[in-house]
């Protein structure tokens, strides 16, 4: 369980990891426990869902401490995930899949930046794992862009590195273990996912369709539709890389909008870690289907803490 926030008046980073595990519950507490044991660090949330087979800790505190969570979470993370044997929806590259870093107060970016670096530096030392940067820490233009350094993910790593797509760090050597790990520097987003009353695929990867950005949806959405296969539905798992220019609202909106129009009930939202309370563009959380809401997943109530 996440515990209380530190008294932190400098400069606050956040750190919100992607793990390619999501049910097995004594694995994901140890993952936790490594990083609540850092000390300066509080975690605020973690995620994890048994379809997409995935979890996101969310964590936050001075550089210096968060830089010592991350690499704790890699170790833990890195021994004990093997991709050889898992199987979720949601598209991977790494066990230890993504470590973005986001500044939330009295730091400048490109702190950041260097900070994602040397985390990215430490796990392919560490570890022996290709390291890609991306975000404001990519090394290159073409490598900015979250999904297009993912590519086809993991089933085509192999094929990627024998091509000379040479990672930023580590060796450029296919680990069928590990993976890659693709390590990043960002702005906030929100990660927030729609279920529909429906186990039509199709139907939800049109949805997703109609609502990213890159196909002419909303302004910095990323979609998916993916099937939650233990629960019989489907849902549009969408990444909103700037709230205020689309809000959580306009969202799920636009998705309960496309889903009637298929006939396809939306049954709940669902938010991934934490989010502003600008996200919700003066909502209630009720109204996009967050009907379990409560105050420790708006990033607001950790900020005001840790900054008292």
């Amino acid at each position: 369980m996440p515990r209380s926030i530190p008294d932190v008046r400098g400069p606050l980073v956040e750190c919100i990891p992607n793990v390619s595990e999501g049910r097995d519950r004594a694995l994901i507490d140890r993952m936790a426990a490594a990083v609540s044991a850092a000390s300066g660090v509080t975690l605020i949330n973690v995620h994890a869902d048994p379809d997409h087979h995935r979890s996101v800790f969310s964590f936050l505190g001075a550089p210096a401490a968060v830089e010592a969570a991350a690499l704790a979470l890699a170790e833990t993370a890195l021994v004990a995930v093997d991709l050889r044997r898992h199987r979720g929806t949601h598209p991977r590259v790494g066990a230890l899949d993504v470590v973005p870093f986001v500044p939330l107060a009295a730091v400048a970016m490109s702190d950041v930046v260097a900070l994602a670096r040397r985390v990215g530096r430490g796990i392919a030392d560490r570890h022996g794992v290709p390291v890609y940067y991306y975000g404001e820490a990519a090394t290159r233009a073409t490598r900015r862009r979250l999904p297009d350094v993912r590519g086809r993910g993991y089933d085509a790593l192999a094929e990627r590195l024998a091509a000379g797509d040479a990672p930023d760090d580590g060796p450029a050597r296919f680990d069928a273990r590990a993976g890659a790990t693709l390590v990043g520097a960002r702005q906030i987003l929100v990660a927030f996912n729609v279920w529909l009353e429906s186990d039509d695929l199709g139907a939800a990867q049109a949805i997703a369709r109609t609502v990213r950005e890159s196909a002419g949806g909303l302004p910095g959405v990323q979609a998916l539709g993916m099937r939650l296969a233990s629960r019989g539905v489907t849902q549009v798992s969408m990444n909103l890389l700037d709230c205020r220019r689309t809000p959580i609202p306009a969202a799920f909106d636009r998705v309960r909008e496309e889903a009637a129009r298929r006939r396809i009930r939306v049954q709940r939202g669902e938010l991934v870690g934490v989010a502003p309370r600008a996200a919700f563009a003066g909502r209630a959380p009720t109204s996009v289907g967050l009907s379990d809401f409560t105050p420790d997943l708006l990033l607001d109530t950790h900020l005001e803490a840790a900054t008292a």
